[in-house]
């Protein structure tokens, strides 16, 4: 019950976010352990596209997110992120397929997460995704990867594979 109370939370917030021309984000996967993941986010796309030529362009987004990881009583965990995001988004009439990477930080609540010792709460957030955007909307999968990149020992890290829904507003 906590946990739909958060995401119900965040998303209220996201959506009163969103009234400033930002995109919300759902997305639900698995840990690489097999733990639920939930997340909200809200991006800001870049004003900026690169490279723009037929076959398509180059921009981005800022993200912002909120990770709900469902683990038994002792190891569900929360997590804050914040990363830049490139997009390569292929051209195309009502059909857009495109792909990303971005590298941010995020911030745990706890730094145990299933049996995973994450080493400090500080993270590094790398993403990898594809998918298709259509009529102000996208849906995608996503691999993102958590680590403290050494700075603390232990740095066990923890994967997260998503299907995302993001709406345009």
């Amino acid at each position: 019950m906590k946990k739909l109370f958060a995401v119900a939370a965040l998303a209220a917030l996201s959506m009163g976010t969103a009234a400033q021309a930002a995109d919300v984000t759902f997305a639900i996967g698995q840990s690489g352990d097999s733990t639920m993941v939930y997340r909200v986010g809200t991006q800001f796309d870049f004003s900026s596209r690169w490279w723009q030529s037929d076959v398509g362009h180059l921009s981005g987004y800022w993200d912002a997110g909120y990770t709900f990881w469902e683990g038994d009583k002792t190891s569900s965990n929360h997590s804050l992120s914040f990363a830049p995001v490139f997009v390569y988004e292929f051209a195309g009439d009502t059909i857009r397929p495109y792909i990303e990477a971005g590298i941010g930080v995020a911030a745990f609540a706890h730094t145990e997460l299933e049996d995973n010792d994450l080493g400090s709460s500080f993270q590094f957030e790398d993403r990898l995704g594809l998918g298709v955007r259509f009529a102000e909307q996208e849906i995608g999968v996503r691999a993102l990867h958590y680590s403290n990149a050494g700075l603390k020992q232990p740095n066990d890290g923890v994967e997260a594979y998503t299907l995302h829904y993001r709406l345009s507003f």
